[in-house]
């Protein structure tokens, strides 16, 4: 466990909507400067990636949360929380009073007014705060109290229920659970937790190592032990299953690092080793059976992914992002294909009455997908 964590400590300095036939391009300007891609091919609307200037550039944002096409909230180092509610044309500094030495690695937002937030790190670096007035206050709601434990990614079945995860402590994954909307936290007991491997842990690279969907069925994504796995709960962590998946291991660097469900039953796995120039082969998984068998896919990205989503309204198109490129699949994960070169590190895509896709990334990049 020792060598994880100072591997994920190295991690913190070290390490969108989908296109069905139409080409993103490569954003390689500065972030105040978006970039418009040209149509892929004659008869293609092309969508691309529009980079917005939140003026932080000097902040890595591994927490998104889209709301909609005109607000979302992302967090990151030096306990930074932004939000936006007019598509990014500006971005409002609402992070929480004396939060600057914390690592915000996700973040979770009902509406405009309402996020959850979770800073991560060993001991009483791990904290969760709320805010219910678009950031204006905030409350902390738990800061963990035990040296071994580590705390990594948070996710909400609605508006009130929600599970936070850690890496092992006494060799099992420990979970966090709220009824409230994250006003109040609660260990939940560990004996329907599977036994951790050898230095297994989750990363915090994109606040998607722990996923629900639906009322009750939850994920989480590991990797630094032997094998990749995936953990699966039906009853919000309560009780787990593990399965494996074929994305390579073996490593403190190497693993799932991301999910993705469009659904119960349907879903992505992405990661790799994150390690700048390191090889990722079969970076990428798809499941039909909600997370008991996983298949690699057969033409994965070229390199780490640390971020994933399913296209609203889509059965088939999801994206892949991570330092070197954004990858797109519109064959339900089976195949990939690169679309864009520009740095991000997590990736988030919200249906309703106007759906849209936010990606975000090192040096204050956060982009909207355009068409």
């Amino acid at each position: 466990m020792g060598s994880s964590r100072r591997i994920r400590r190295t991690f913190r300095t070290v390490a969108v909507g989908a296109v069905c036939s139409a080409a993103l391009a490569a954003p390689t300007a500065t972030p105040a400067q978006a970039q418009e891609s040209a149509p892929a091919s004659k008869g293609h609307r092309a969508l691309h990636w529009a980079l917005k200037d939140t003026g932080a550039s000097g902040v890595r944002f591994r927490g998104l949360s889209a709301v909609g096409r005109d607000t979302a909230w992302v967090a990151g180092a030096e306990g930074t929380v932004l939000r936006t509610t007019d598509g990014g044309a500006s971005w409002r500094d609402v992070s929480p009073p004396g939060a600057g030495e914390l690592e915000f690695r996700d973040i979770e937002a009902f509406d405009a007014r309402r996020a959850v937030v979770l800073a991560i790190g060993e001991g009483e670096a791990s904290r969760v705060y709320r805010t219910e007035d678009g950031g204006a206050t905030w409350t902390e709601s738990f800061r963990n109290t035990d040296a071994h434990a580590f705390y990594d990614c948070l996710t909400f079945f609605d508006h009130r229920h929600g599970l936070a995860m850690s890496d092992p402590v006494d060799g099992r994954f420990r979970i966090l659970s709220t009824a409230d909307g994250g006003r109040s936290w609660t260990v939940l007991p560990g004996d329907g937790m599977p036994p951790a491997l050898d230095g297994e842990a989750g990363f915090a690279a994109s606040g998607q190592c722990l996923v629900a969907s639906g009322p009750s069925d939850v994920w989480l994504a590991t990797g630094g032990g032997a094998r990749a796995r995936v953990l699966h709960s039906r009853d919000r962590g309560r009780t787990w299953t593990a399965a494996d998946t074929p994305i390579p291991a073996g490593d403190p660097a190497k693993g799932v690092f991301a999910l993705a469900f469009r659904d119960r039953t349907h879903g992505l796995a992405v990661g790799g080793d994150y390690r700048p120039g390191q090889t990722s082969p079969r970076a990428a998984a798809r499941t039909a059976d909600g997370g008991r068998a996983w298949q690699p896919s057969a033409q994965p990205p070229p390199a780490y992914r640390s971020g994933a989503a399913w296209l609203p309204h889509s059965r088939t198109t999801a994206l892949a992002v991570g330092p070197t490129g954004t990858d797109v699949t519109t064959d339900g994960g089976r195949t990939w294909r690169t679309v864009d070169t520009g740095s991000y590190d997590t990736v988030d895509c919200v249906s309703g009455p106007a759906p849209t896709c936010w990606a975000a990334g090192e040096q204050g990049r956060v982009a909207r997908l355009e068409r």
